[in-house]
């Protein structure tokens, strides 16, 4: 019995390590497939945020021209574009996602794959109507 309650404790903490998406991304062009950034992932006041820590190819200072608020014309780079989203045990909901290209905010929602593999899908009203990226942990 002893053993049964040891494993039940392994397995619950394997799962809860295999569902934790803290770290850092790498993002890819959805037509090229290359490489676009990285995104680093953090959870503050049990809300969990992205902003984007690197930027492959092109101007390394650019702005966020179509942003609208207080993101309009903000660098790139530590830009936040996610945001609030709440962990509801399989998936990671709730929030919103930034397309800093077009300046268009999406609800969103996060789903782990696999411990390095990570579905980023952005919509609008309902889940159907979007678009999913993966990412790849770095």
């Amino acid at each position: 019995m002893k053993y049964l309650f040891l494993l039940a404790i392994l397995a619950l903490s394997m799962t809860a390590k295999g569902q934790n998406i803290v770290g850092q991304w790498e993002t890819y062009d959805d037509k090229t497939n290359e490489k676009k950034g990285v995104v680093k992932i953090y959870k503050t006041n049990n809300l969990y945020f992205a902003k984007i820590v690197k930027k492959y190819g092109g101007e390394k200072n650019t702005t966020c021209k179509e942003c609208k608020g207080d993101k309009k014309d903000k660098p790139i780079l530590g830009l936040i574009i996610i945001e609030n989203l709440n962990n509801t045990g399989t998936r990671y909901e709730g929030g919103t996602i930034l397309d800093p290209q077009t300046g268009k905010m999406y609800s969103c929602y996060l789903e782990l794959i696999k411990d390095n593999k990570l579905k980023v899908r952005g919509f609008i009203g309902t889940s159907i109507l979007g678009r999913t990226q993966y990412w790849n942990r770095k």
